[in-house]
């Protein structure tokens, strides 16, 4: 790694390396409820919506009592939209509601509510992976990546699992656009998932490549 490189990569972490799981105060762990709660969130993600107020929503889902495929399932679809607007997450709430609500009956009649399940059935195979993520409703390429992306800190099998997305955000910060290379530059799944969390954010606003170019060189 070139000095330039190391000063741009620890500028970047220090401001932006917060996994949009952490966000959301979920403590991702290779068991079925985090997993589950990294699908909803995913899900709600996956919306033309910022991300502060996808997070929100999926906060208020959790203190609802939606963190589990089977409270999900079990609550009431107007209860599910209440708690979307709690979050503020309005234009989408009523259609979310009832995706939510059948992802966790598939999720429960089909892998028996564990994600782990899925990942077997995949034979840890990241495309196969994602193909599966897909069946479920409200996610598509863009939400299979997102679930990717973050439980890669605790699925080896998927890292490293930088998409394009991660990628342009490197380049915009003259880091790798090689995956292998960009890797490289840093250790555990876990520093590669908020690795990509830091560099989705910069792919998405001018002001933040430059706030990080400049405390790089300092």
């Amino acid at each position: 790694m070139g000095k330039n490189e190391g000063a741009v990569l620890d500028a970047l972490l220090d401001r932006y390396g917060r996994t949009f799981c952490g966000e959301a105060g979920i403590r991702l762990s290779d068991r079925p409820k985090p997993l589950y709660q990294l699908l909803v969130l995913a899900t709600l993600l996956s919306a033309r919506i910022s991300a502060d107020v996808a997070v929100a929503a999926a906060k208020e889902l959790f203190a609802a009592g939606y963190g589990t495929p089977k409270g999900m399932r079990d609550a009431s679809w107007q209860d599910r939209v209440d708690a979307l607007g709690r979050g503020h997450y309005r234009r989408y709430d009523e259609r979310t509601s009832t995706m939510l609500g059948e992802g966790a009956e598939l999720l429960i009649e089909r892998w028996k509510g564990d994600l782990r399940k899925l990942r077997d059935e995949a034979g840890g195979d990241e495309g196969r992976i994602a193909s599966l993520l897909m069946e479920f409703p409200g996610i598509g390429p863009t939400g299979a990546d997102i679930f990717l992306r973050e439980v890669q800190a605790v699925w080896p099998q998927v890292a490293p699992h930088l998409d394009k997305r991660v990628l342009d955000g490197a380049g915009k910060l003259g880091l790798p656009r090689q995956p292998g290379r960009l890797a490289k530059l840093v250790g555990s799944g876990d520093d590669l998932a908020r690795l990509s969390a830091a560099l989705v954010r910069v792919s998405r606003s001018k002001k933040t490549v430059e706030e990080v170019k400049s405390a790089a060189a300092r």
